[in-house]
Order: C-alpha cells, then sequence, then structure tokens
C-alpha cells in the first residue's frame, strides 16, 4: 500500500500493491502544468482510491488527456488518458517511501532550457 495527498490534504490518494517505475515527462504541456518537469506513476484505475473526490478538480487539456488538480490548494495530483483504464500520480504527492525510481525521461527534445539531465537515465 503506497499514499499520498495534496499539499493541504484536502485530496488523499492510496495505491493497492506496487508503484510502477515511474518517467519523467518533459514535454512543454507537462512542464506548464506542474512548474518543472512532470513525473508520474502510471496505474489501473482499479488500484487507486481518492479521498477528497468532490476536490479534485479536472481540466482537459488536450482531446485525449485530462489533468486532476486540488481544487483547494491547486497541487497537480493526476494525469488521466480519457479512453484508458490508467491513471498516473504525481510521485511528488506520494508519501516517503516510495520504493522506487525514474525509468526513463519522455519528450526530452521539448525539454526546458534552464536544467540539463544528467541523472544517466534513458532519455526518449
Amino acid at each position: 500500500m503506497h499514499s499520498g495527498a495534496c499539499l493541504c490534504g484536502a485530496v488523499r490518494f492510496a495505491v493497492q500493491g506496487d508503484l510502477a517505475p515511474p518517467d519523467a515527462c518533459h514535454c512543454s504541456q507537462c512542464r506548464k502544468s506542474a512548474g518543472h518537469y512532470w513525473v508520474s506513476t502510471d496505474l489501473p484505475e482499479s488500484r487507486v482510491s481518492i479521498a477528497g473526490a468532490d476536490k479534485v478538480g479536472w481540466y482537459q487539456s488536450s482531446e485525449k488527456v485530462k489533468r486532476g488538480f486540488c481544487s483547494v490548494c491547486g497541487s497537480t495530483l493526476f494525469w488521466k488518458p480519457i479512453f484508458k483504464d490508467m491513471i498516473a500520480i504525481s510521485m511528488g504527492a506520494f508519501d516517503a517511501p516510495t520504493g522506487v525510481q525514474i525509468e526513463k525521461h519522455i519528450f526530452v527534445a521539448d525539454k526546458g532550457d534552464y536544467y540539463t539531465i544528467a541523472d544517466g537515465v534513458p532519455q526518449e
């Protein structure tokens, strides 16, 4: 069991079982949404329970994806494909320990010019 919450605690979540290795997305949408690059773990929705779901605001950022955030404190928490039984949860919102490490960096051609990726993790 893994758990976490937004900054103010209005939204809490729990995950049954292990977390999938996270990826770090450097696309412009993720950077603008998260304030830096977005690191998340992708999970089947059936393994995730959300307390305070009525406090989750959803923004549909494309015709295929919506992003979930706490409507009280603004914490970016979720990334959800509209037509798929999957939800990505922000690694920064989990309580420690998570027991996982970033598996890969994606959309690195679109990364910000103010940082370098030098952790030795594969880049796509």
